[in-house]
């Protein structure tokens, strides 16, 4: 695009204040003018990332018409991330989605002396690429290249949120359940859930509770359990999702029988029962490793059969597998049919578990003072040995 002259520039400046019947409107591209001609560069810059977000800027490609003709003569005078920011309001208005990622390509050479300006034009390429062109294969390359920036940011920069939604609605398209869990879970922690419209949240809280549950290698739900985002589904006919990942979480069993009717409803559940039961026999042994306290953490295999409901000949099985996936340790006695469970992998506890850990310590404490007393009372036997 060629570089429109400082004469023409001030010619659609003036044009768009007089074409305009809403004063307000009028006095903002006036504005608008008056910081041009000062050259207050980053006044103008934040009053542009306000203006593109205008109603009257939203219609055809008036957006488009606002880069050519004006933004683009000082766009090197842009904080490049800013730039780039009013640049993604700009390429939605394009119609040829080639054009559009060949526009943000050019911007990227444009912002080169800043990582997270380049990493943000490569995420609108991105959401273009699988939005509109729906090219899983070059959204899949994008995020590769993403991460590898962002992984030499300092902390975190605001286009991480950006890139974990981008990167979340990725792995939901190709059914890789745990990495979109952890994804979607990393984008809510970036972002202000009041920002966010009601059935988005909504959306969001389903998506993540099914990856919960499907999720190869997910465990540890309960940093999900404890995110207000689930609230959102109490009012509405999905609440259930809800009550069972509650009951995942803590190997309930029974209840997750009670709900089949409620969780047969969805497909994808119902098409993996199996790794399902699988999964929660998994986290209800880990609860009754949990729940034990540190001087009795004996499980016979009879005591696993009965909370797992699983045949007494398929307990030693489930329990090489939570020692293989290192969600316990422990040793098996095949001759006395039972395990010694010695370590819990930790996870986020819920309200109720957190309870029982207080009691646990409320014990523990007991027990400590009685030491304490009974050492107090020996001392002199111990002294004069």
């Amino acid at each position: 695009m060629a570089v429109v002259a400082g004469k023409d520039v001030s010619s659609y400046l003036s044009a768009k204040q007089s074409s305009e019947t809403d004063k307000q409107v009028a006095e903002e591209w006036a504005r608008l003018e008056e910081l041009h001609s000062k050259k207050l560069w980053h006044q103008l810059t934040l009053k542009l990332e306000t203006f593109v977000k205008h109603s009257s800027l939203q219609k055809g490609d008036n957006l488009v018409q606002l880069y050519n003709n004006f933004i683009q003569t000082f766009e090197n005078k842009i904080n490049p991330l800013s730039l780039v920011e009013i640049l993604a309001h700009v390429v939605v208005q394009f119609e040829d989605q080639r054009e559009a990622l060949q526009f943000l390509e050019k911007a990227e050479g444009k912002v080169k002396s800043s990582n997270e300006a380049v990493a943000l034009c490569k995420v609108l390429s991105g959401q273009i690429m699988l939005e509109k062109l729906n090219d899983q294969d070059g959204t899949k390359k994008i995020i590769e290249d993403v991460e590898k920036i962002l992984d030499e940011a300092d902390g975190v920069t605001s286009v991480h949120g950006r890139y974990y939604l981008l990167a979340s609605q990725y792995y939901r398209l190709q059914g890789r359940h745990a990495d979109y869990y952890r994804t979607a879970l990393r984008y809510l922690g970036c972002v202000e859930l009041s920002e966010m419209p009601q059935e988005e949240q909504e959306q969001h809280a389903f998506f993540l509770g099914l990856a919960a549950l499907l999720g190869e290698g997910v465990y540890n739900l309960g940093e999900l359990l404890a995110h207000p985002v689930l609230e959102t589904l109490n009012t509405t006919d999905k609440a259930w999702l809800v009550e069972l990942l509650y009951a995942f979480n803590s190997g309930d069993i029974s209840l997750f029988d009670k709900m089949k009717p409620q969780w047969a409803s969805i497909p994808d559940l119902t098409a993996q029962e199996l790794k399902l039961r699988q999964k929660i026999s998994l986290l209800c042994l880990m609860e009754m490793t949990f729940k034990r306290p540190a001087t009795n953490r004996q499980l016979t295999f009879e005591e696993i059969s009965r909370e797992t409901r699983l045949p007494i000949t398929e307990v030693e099985l489930l329990v090489m597998k939570a020692l293989a996936q290192g969600l316990v340790k422990g040793a098996i006695d095949q001759v006395a049919n039972n395990v010694h469970m010695t370590w819990v992998q930790p996870r986020v506890l819920d309200k109720q578990q957190i309870s029982s850990m207080v009691q646990r310590l409320d014990t523990w404490c007991k027990d400590v003072n009685s030491m304490e007393l009974l050492l107090e009372t020996k001392a002199h036997e111990f002294l004069t040995l």
